[in-house]
């Protein structure tokens, strides 16, 4: 492998820090500021698709920024394997934006100039993760997508959402000093913390225990972004960011950075052979499978759409992670080719769960009966991504599911093959009740969701994010907490209330109303035949989503000057009314009429609709001719230059 002096890897991240500057400045001209958003997206892409070439022919474009510290240098290089998260980043960053135009004006969302910022500051920091050359320089930018992330979860500026932001940067901040300490430890060991494809050599020479602390520390410590069993319940509750965040903390930047950085450890600190030699390889598989396991069945129990997608991304990533375990060639090629095949799926699955959001405000799969009458296009992307999830042919997650089955027989593992096909049958199972409901049912047959009501399947909630933490003990183990129940210990009962308050509460409603034990006057609401309890309680209490925990957005009230960052003006650049009405419904489900048919591309916005096909047909070409998409070519550049196995 030769190099080539170049700053191109470092114009790749500082173009997004540019860009930042520029949305910035223009925040009082948002079609401007959208505008700086798409030329830096583009300028971006263009940059870091102009280094594939010299990756795949064996060259290396190297920017050098001086010494960090005393035997440390900080450099870039944009190696094969750094070149697949860039590549990736780089691409979907391009295709969010313009879907993040449709969401946010779409909502009438507020502080849209620091949600842009902060998005192109992220990108910038993952394509900063994606070319370090060294632990060191790997670190720096790990932590700086935290910080450059944590506005964007904690967009909302709600409690639920700063609580989610305070647990976000607990989990990721501790899993950044468990890197730090393993990056001491390997420079201690070895002197140097370069990326070497197949390893550094003295590591095999190191003491096994000392060589087996560092890569728990390193493997942990990129695990937490991850969201390995059992330090991944942060990112279900991030799901309260806007549908596009979630589309970059699951699809692009954030998790993939986890994953990534653990390929990083695999393959160019320790190398496949030191990592058997160690016995590290199949413990750290084994985490995988039960993190693949477990998060798909708690997957079964999610009524909301986006906390199922958010389980369903713990054990898709845990694929990626599992063929590094398993050290064969073919199994590493499945999980490398896993992180591009996921991203288009999920998405693809988010930016659906966004679309159908804005235009209907329905976020629980419940309410989604007959929602493809409504949602023709964006249900039926769903729908073949959910098919790519699942492992089916055609499609990209087919193609690197493939790889792994056949690395874990070679490899003499085929306890993970049967791990991986049970996986692809729970797919099935928490994926097909949203699909089977969205074209085959209507509000009145429905049945109720999730599909496993059993304990393990959880109860149904009607809260955005899913259930209430206090609601969500010990989601690995099934048990919980029944707050209702607590709630309605609290209350005071007949013999807690004076009779004469009880009296005169009562006198007061008038002699034909209800009255609770607590001398609350009770709502006179008769129960429809098609209508649960559940249902009856939500109406009753108010607990629908939109009324106690907006899903993906709050009423942002006009600042003194006039200025919220273009949030009066639709996707189409013009003044509109208040977001809610024009939506079906505006607590979200079906409106009483049922849903309204409309045709492809009727449905929404292209700002939305754009994103959503250009998302789902990289997932079919990805399937259908994966060496045409590059990916599947760098994959087997990296493989070759770490294992000499050449496919």
């Amino acid at each position: 492998m030769s190099e080539i002096d170049s700053l191109r890897p470092l114009a790749a991240v500082l173009l997004p820090a540019l860009g930042v500057l520029t949305i910035v400045a223009s925040h009082r001209r948002p079609d401007v500021r959208e505008g700086f958003t798409i030329l830096t997206a583009l300028a971006t892409f263009g940059v870091v698709a102009s280094l594939v070439p010299a990756a795949l022919s064996g060259t290396v474009h190297v920017s050098r920024l001086g010494t960090f510290v005393p035997g440390i240098d900080l450099t870039l290089s944009a190696d094969p394997l750094g070149m697949i998260f860039a590549l990736l980043a780089s691409t979907l960053w391009l295709v969010t934006s313009f879907y993040s135009i449709g969401y946010m004006r779409g909502l009438d969302e507020h502080s849209q100039t620091r949600y842009f910022a902060a998005f192109a500051g992220s990108v910038g920091a993952a394509l900063g993760v994606a070319f370090a050359s060294n632990l060191v320089a790997l670190y720096v930018f790990y932590e700086l997508l935290t910080v450059a992330t944590y506005p964007l979860v904690a967009h909302d500026e709600s409690d639920e959402a700063r609580a989610a932001g305070r647990k976000y940067l607990t989990y990721t901040f501790g899993g950044g000093v468990a890197v730090l300490a393993g990056t001491v430890l390997i420079f201690w060991t070895t002197g140097t913390v370069a990326f070497t494809p197949g390893g550094i050599a003295d590591l095999a020479a190191a003491d096994p225990l000392v060589a087996r602390a560092a890569f728990a520390l390193l493997a942990g410590g990129f695990g937490v972004k991850a969201a390995l069993v059992p330090v991944h319940s942060w990112l279900p509750d991030a799901m309260v960011a806007p549908t596009p965040v979630s589309g970059l903390l699951h699809a692009v930047a954030v998790v993939k950075s986890g994953v990534f950085g653990i390929a990083r450890v695999v393959l160019d600190v320790f190398g496949p052979e030191t990592v058997a030699q160690l016995g590290v390889g199949l413990p750290l598989a084994a985490i995988a499978a039960v993190t693949i396991v477990v998060s798909s069945i708690i997957a079964l129990r999610q009524d909301n759409l986006k906390r199922r997608l958010a389980y369903s991304t713990i054990s898709q990533l845990s694929y990626i992670v599992l063929g590094l375990g398993l050290l064969s060639p073919a199994a590493l090629i499945g999980g490398l080719l896993h992180i591009p095949a996921h991203a288009f799926m999920k998405l693809t699955l988010f930016f659906c769960a966004g679309a159908i959001h804005v235009e209907t405000h329905t976020d629980e799969i419940s309410d989604m009966a007959g929602i493809g009458k409504r949602m023709p296009l964006t249900m039926a992307a769903f729908g073949v991504a959910s098919l790519g999830m699942a492992g089916l042919p055609l499609l990209a997650g087919f193609v690197s599911k493939w790889y792994l089955l056949i690395g874990s027989i070679d490899g003499g593992n085929a306890i993970f093959a049967l791990v991986l096909l049970t996986s692809g049958l729970l797919n099935i199972g928490y994926f097909w009740p949203v699909v089977y409901q969205a074209f085959f049912q209507t509000p009145e047959d429905s049945d109720a969701k999730p599909l496993v009501e059993f304990p393990i399947g959880g109860r149904r909630v009607r809260a955005d994010g899913g259930e209430r933490p206090s609601d969500d003990a010990d989601e690995a183990t099934g048990e919980r907490t029944d707050v209702a129940a607590e709630e309605r210990a609290d209350e005071p009962t007949e013999e807690d209330i004076e009779p004469e308050a009880f009296v005169d509460t009562a006198e007061e409603s008038g002699p034909d109303v209800p009255i609770d034990a607590a001398g609350r006057v009770e709502p006179d609401i008769e129960p429809s035949e098609s209508e649960s309890q559940v249902e009856i309680e939500a109406r009753v209490e108010g607990e629908y989503a939109v009324d106690q925990n907006p899903s993906d957005h709050l009423g942002a009230e006009t600042d003194e000057e006039g200025d919220r960052d273009g949030e009066s003006r639709g996707a189409d650049g013009h003044h509109r009314a208040d977001a809610h009405d024009t939506h079906d419904h505006q607590h979200g489900g079906p409106p009483a009429s049922g849903w309204e048919r409309r045709g492809f591309g009727e449905e929404s916005t292209w700002f939305m609709l754009g994103p959503i096909t250009a998302a789902v047909a990289g997932a079919v070409a990805l399937g259908i001719a994966p060496r045409g998409m590059v990916f599947l070519a760098l994959v087997e550049r990296v493989v070759f230059e770490v294992t000499g196995v050449v496919f």
